[in-house]
């Protein structure tokens, strides 16, 4: 493959050997912008798991302080007078209680879902007239 010196004109080449240079400088560009991504993509990996462990740590701690809060109501109302057993099985009981809730708002949210009729549909048609292209009663794909 030629490539143009830095003295030599352009002009002097042939046809073939300018289509040549030209698709040599394509695929140097090309990979040189495919190495920039990856560089790029792996440098945002490495900040996502970095951030998702961050917040991986901050889940844990939010769920010691829940327990800590937990433990702390449950005393609270052995303090206010009920026995410790007591105390505990209403703070279990608030967490059923929430848990149930959260259980069946997911539920209804997950009954919402539409499965994509939309797309599902408009890809039938796609294929329905993929298949019916060389028939005489229907019109043609390019029109």
């Amino acid at each position: 493959m030629s490539e143009a010196l830095p003295g030599e004109s352009v002009e002097d080449k042939s046809l073939g050997e300018l289509v040549a240079l030209a698709s040599s400088n394509v695929s140097a560009l090309v990979r040189a912008e495919i190495d920039l991504a990856k560089l790029e993509l792996k440098a945002d990996a490495k900040k996502a798991a970095y951030g998702s462990v961050m917040f991986t740590i901050a889940a844990l701690i939010g769920g010691l302080i829940v327990i800590l809060l937990s433990i702390a109501l449950a005393y609270g109302l052995v303090a206010a007078g009920l026995y410790h057993w007591a105390a505990f099985l209403v703070v279990s009981g608030i967490y059923l209680v929430l848990a149930a809730g959260l259980i069946g708002f997911g539920y209804l949210r997950i009954r919402k879902i539409d499965g994509a009729k939309r797309t599902r549909k408009t890809l039938k048609d796609d294929f329905a007239a993929l298949r019916h292209r060389g028939d005489s009663d229907t019109p043609a794909l390019t029109d």
